[in-house]
């Protein structure tokens, strides 16, 4: 399993933009093929910066999904929104414990 933790930051002013189109491609990026878990985040000390965390069967189900036209519309939706450099990280998980 893969997991990949996406840092972006927005504008101010199109924070509720980015939050109404996460509202309305979550459940399809869930769904999609490799994709077995999802979530979001919100920075306490920075609300203008979220993460997002989500599980992956293979680094080839995640490079699917970033060649999919799934993908590419939620990018160019939220790509202009930005208001610093998004940060991406791919890593093993290593322990779970509950």
């Amino acid at each position: 399993m893969l997991v990949r933790i996406v840092k972006m930051g927005f504008y101010k002013q199109n924070i509720e933009v980015f939050l109404q189109n996460f509202e309305a491609t979550k459940t399809r990026i869930r769904a999609f093929e490799g994709c077995d878990f999802l979530e979001l985040y919100r920075d306490k000390k920075d609300p203008s910066i979220f993460f997002t965390y989500s599980f992956w069967d293979s680094e080839e189900a995640l490079e699917t999904y970033r060649q999919s036209e799934l993908f590419n519309t939620v990018w160019s939706k939220v790509k202009p929104l930005f208001s610093i450099r998004p940060e991406a990280w791919s890593v093993d998980k290593m322990e779970t414990l509950e």
